[in-house]
This record gives C-alpha cells, structure tokens and sequence, in this order.
C-alpha cells in the first residue's frame, strides 16, 4: 500500500501545477475578466457557463452545484481519484520527484494503485510500438500501407502491434516490475483454465485509447489473420481506467482544435479517426466499441463550450448503408442534449472516410464534411425513404411518419421551419402539416432538460454539505459578500480595514465563519497573496462546509476588472457603516429606556457614544462616496 505523501512535497506539487492548465484537459474556458476564467461545469449539466477558474488563486468554484476546490480537488473529482492518485498524476505531468512518509523516494514501489495501472498501459504501449517493427508484423505493416497510412503516421497515433505468442507481454511487464495483479486490472491479461495467465491482445494491430490528459487508459486490436477466431475488433474491457461509455479515440489529439474551432467530427472507427485528421480534418473522433451516448455527449459539450453563448458544430459520419442510416437515426435522439447545431455527412456511395481517402484524396474526406446537412434535415426525409409521395396515401403515410420526428424537436423555434420545409417535401399546405406536427407533440411525453436535471450536491454520495446562502436580493447580505471577496482577492487592498470588522458585524451564518477563519488565518494585512492567502484561510476553516463557501468566494468576480485600494476600502466602509448603524440603532433604544435625571452619568455616556458613533459613520459614509467617485 503506497506511504503518505510528505506534506512539503504536496505543496511543491500545488504551486507547480497551473489550475487552468490542467483544468482546459477537461475544459475549455474562456476570459471572464480580472485574470479569471469560466466554462462549463463538468460535473453537473447546465446550459450557461458557471464554472470559475482563478489561476493566481490555484481554485476552482462552481456557482450552479456548488463545487469547488484546488488543482487537486478537481482531479480527484473528475478521474475519481484517491488524493495521493491525483498528486502522483499531476506530480508526473510537473517533473515533481515525491517522497513518502516511510523515507523511500521510488514512486515504483510506492506508487498507487491506479499511478501503477497507468503507468503498465505505458509501457504496453510502447511495447506494441516496437513490436510493430518486427518481422511477425509485416501483415500488421501491409495492413497500415494499404490504406494509405506511412509509418510516421502510425507514430503519431500511436499504432502498435501485439505479438502472437501467449505470454510475450506478460513476460515483458513482470520484467519492468509489474505483478500479475495488476495485468489482470488492467485487462492488459486474462487468467483462465488450464493455461493460467496470458496475453489478451495477440497477433493484432493495437492503437492505443488516451483520455482527455494523453494517459493511455486502454487499447483497440484489429484482427489480421483468417486464423484468428475472436472478432474484427476486440477492446480493453471495463477497468478502473477504461469506461467505454466515457471515451473516445482521438480526443487527446483533436481536444485542443476542438475547442479552437468551436467543431467536433464523430467518426465510426480507429482508421477513420486517422484518415480524417490526415485529411485536415483534425477534431474527428470515434467511439471505443460501443455507440455514442449520453457520457460521450458530456465530453464534447465540455470542450465545445456548448452553451446558448458558445455555440458549435457536432458532425456525425455515417456508412451509406441500412446500419449507417439506423445509427445517424439513433445520433437524432441523442441531438437533443446538445444546443450546438447538429449536422450529418454521409457518404452516398457507401464509404467511410478511410476507404474515401484512399478512392479519391483527403480532398474527398473535407468535401465530405464540407456537405454535411442538419441532422434534423436527415431524420426528417429518413422517415420520408419508403413512402410513395407521388400518391395521396403515400403523402399521409409521410406525413404520419415525420410529424413526430418535427414534433421531437426540442428546440419549439425550430419546429415551425421544419414544419414548413416538411410541407414543401410533401407537397402538403403548411397549417395541414402544422396541425399534425402539434398533435405528434402533445402525444410525447414532455422532454428532460439535461440542464435542469441538476442534482443537490448534498443529494450525492459524500457530497460537500452546503451552508445555506442569504437571499441574492438581501442588500446587505450583499455588501457582506463583495467586502469578503475583496479580502480573499485583494488582501493587500482591505489590510486592517476588514480585520478592524468584527464578526458580530455580519449577519449570514455563511460569511460569519469566512471572516472568523479570515481572522484566525492572521487577517488580511498579514502580508500573504494570492494562493498562499486562499491556503491560509483555507487551513483555518473548521470544516468542508466553510472551505467550500472560501472557494465560491475567491473565485466569483469582482464588478470592477483592477481592483485598488479605493474600491477596496470603499466596499468594507460601506458594510462598516452599516455594522456602525446597527449599533446606532442600538444605543439609541438603551438610551430612550434611561431617565436622564435618575442617571445623568450612564445618559451622557451613551449620549456621547451616539454622537461618536454618528461622527465614525459620516466619515465612513464619505469613504464610499470617495471610492465610487
């Protein structure tokens, strides 16, 4: 079982890895301004971005489910690692050499349990690589030739080849330190009968399957030889690291053109990725043997920054033939979860892009894309393929058939320019077609909102507890929240100004606690910055509850893009005015409840303080007049 990791070298990690760097794997982000970012949330589904990235703070927040956490959090949480999987990855990505608590400094031996796996799926690859140089690859070789691919471009995927032999790789990773345990994890090994232990993958071409990060998580093997009895195409089986319904081949190559080029191209197989992003067609991407879903959706909306600001372009490619119509078919279904334009390219003639490269040229394979039409479009006239609409039954039979599908649009601006163009395939009048397409909808069950489907964090198994928030339209609540942002952001600017406050001064349980561990962490005129600040308070909170508040804090923009001393310290006089108010307020009534001639001393005394804490209010009412001018 791996150490504990010294807590000094956690640190180093922390400083060395950049939160947006390591978060746009996942992510794409966009300027929101004061050196902050925003994208959307990869853990929950939403439709306008309201996740927060704050590199100079090293945190991340979540305004629409409440996450929120450091460079490692986010890991943890989005590859469902263990704190000492999530250091050791980010430690491996920043050159950080680790030691653990037992003294030894061989990540080999100390290493997690998932480090290890990720590591074996390393050298595997690398070992399918040289092996494809072999003299028993040469079918391997010819199969890559024949289908216009040189060897540097098998490199740059990767492609490699598995040996016939029973044990080569086992042989092979008990030599690197690898034990039997983990092959079998990894289903990079099988164990069964009487044989014991041997290789899964044996005497094919092997392309190695990457996440978002470029970790190998898996591998695709293409059957070569007649003598081979298993199928076309055989897949890593579900592990720890591989979950097919999550990953797609290519997108570690094509995650950063499509997040610049606001475009994904889904592709049905390995050596159509490759032929596409040969082409010029570089955010193509093919799913690992299984169809394209829910999951794999979640992925590229994260990267298309698919939202009714950012909007993009998902293109499915489809064979020609009856399987590559029932699976564009079954892409219209799951369209709807996306709110970027959806668009199908299909092939007439029945090719897919590799066997198109090779026929007429990568020019081919962009013209093909280049054709693409709405998806919509397609579903429509595929549910017209059959009817005679040359005849008045046919047309009906039409128009039964394709109400529903204009009627499952979940976009209802869309609806009525379907309507029409169905009308005009059909040769019907518009209100005819109309009436049918709102009957087929009022028929449907109504339709789920992936954005509305947001769950309570608390809802979820070990979920941070939320502390309950203070109305948004509570003014003061309100002041007490930007005068705490601005100690988190910009201590330098609120100094003794928001250490000077008591916590008595505000009134939501939420911002008491941040200003308590404000206090306890030295205060903001203590001379920390940036995430040395964020860490401090951090340390001092008592609990997830209030980190989580911390985090939402740091991260949430300020109104005004720099922020000085001026604004700072006209934000926290104006909520010290109000504390002063409150305690106006106060003395006041004590002060009507004594009789100045039975205790002339005790009245005159609250009598002055009434007078001093007017005087105390006026100067701060023109500091905020000051720092709004």
């Amino acid at each position: 079982m791996a150490g504990r990791i010294r807590d000094e070298d956690v640190v180093v990690v922390r400083e060395k890895a950049r939160i947006d760097e390591v978060i746009r794997d996942y992510v794409t982000l966009k300027a929101a301004g004061g050196g902050s970012y925003k994208g959307l949330c990869p853990f929950h589904d939403e439709r306008s971005p309201s996740f927060n990235v704050s590199p100079a703070k090293g945190a991340w927040y979540c305004f629409g489910c409440g996450e929120g956490g450091d460079v490692i959090g986010f890991l943890r949480k989005v590859d469902h690692l263990s704190f000492t999987e999530a250091v050791e990855k980010l430690a491996g990505r920043y050159s950080v050499t680790l030691r653990y608590a037992e003294g030894s400094a061989a990540p080999g031996r100390q290493a997690s349990n998932r480090s290890r796996l990720i590591e074996a799926h390393k050298v595997t690859a690398e070992f399918y690589v040289e092996r494809l140089n072999s003299p028993e690859a040469e079918i391997g070789r010819t199969f890559l030739t024949e289908r216009g691919f040189a060897r540097d471009a098998a490199a740059h995927f990767g492609v490699g080849y598995a040996p016939i032999g029973w044990d080569v790789l086992i042989t092979h990773l008990r030599s690197k330190g690898f034990s039997d345990d983990h092959m079998v994890e990894g289903g990079l090994a099988v164990r069964g009968g009487q044989r014991g232990l041997y290789d899964r993958f044996r005497g094919r071409l092997m392309w190695p399957i990457r996440d978002l990060s470029g970790d190998v998580v898996g591998f695709g093997a293409r059957k070569l030889r007649d003598d081979d009895e298993g199928p076309k195409y055989l897949n890593t089986p579900e592990t720890p690291l591989y979950k097919k319904s999550q990953v797609l081949y290519g997108i570690d190559l094509a995650r950063k053109e499509i997040a610049k080029s606001q475009q994904a191209v889904i592709v049905e197989g390995y050596t159509d990725v490759m032929a596409a992003h040969l082409s010029g067609i570089e955010t193509a991407v093919a799913t690992c043997g299984t169809s394209f879903g829910t999951d794999h959706i979640k992925v590229l909306r994260r990267l298309l920054m698919d939202d009714d600001t950012f909007t993009g372009q998902v293109i499915f490619t489809f064979d020609g033939d009856a399987a590559g119509q029932k699976a564009a078919l079954r892409a219209f279904s799951e369209d709807q979860r996306f709110t970027a334009q959806t668009f199908v390219a299909v092939e007439p003639s029945g090719m897919d892009p590799c066997e198109l490269r090779i026929a007429r040229g990568p020019e081919a394979v962009r013209e093909l894309i280049a054709n693409r039409v709405p998806l919509f479009e397609f579903a429509i006239r595929a549910a017209l393929a059959g009817h005679d609409l040359d005849r008045a039954e046919g047309r009906v039979a039409g128009l039964r058939a394709a109400a529903p599908v204009v009627a499952g649009i979940r976009d209802q601006a869309l609806r009525p320019e379907y309507a029409r163009m169905l009308a005009g395939w059909l040769g019907l009048p518009v209100e005819e077609v109309t009436r049918a397409v709102s009957t087929a909808s009022k028929a449907q069950p109504p339709a789920r909102r992936p954005d509305l489907a947001v769950e309570a964090p608390a809802g979820e198994p070990g979920a941070v507890p939320r502390m309950p928030r203070p109305d948004p339209r509570d003014a003061i609540a309100s002041v007490e929240r930007e005068a705490l942002k601005v100690a988190l952001q910009a201590p330098q600017f609120a100094g003794s100004w928001i250490d000077a406050l008591e916590t008595d001064g505000f009134r939501s349980i939420a911002y008491i606690a941040v200003h308590r561990a404000i206090v306890d962490a030295g205060g903001a005129a203590a001379g920390l910055m940036d995430r040395e600040w964020l860490d401090a308070v951090l340390a001092a909170c008592p609990d997830d509850a209030v980190r989580a508040v911390v985090h939402e804090l740091a991260v949430d923009p300020l109104p005004i893009d720099v922020v000085d001393a001026r604004y700072a310290q006209s934000v926290i006089a104006r909520l010290l005015e109000i504390d002063a108010s409150r305690r106006i307020t106060d003395v006041k009534a004590r002060l009507q409840r004594i009789e100045p001639t039975s205790d002339p001393d005790a009245y005159q005394a609250l009598f002055a303080d009434v007078l001093a804490l007017e005087a105390y209010r006026r100067g701060l009412r023109e500091q905020v007049a000051g720092g709004g001018s």
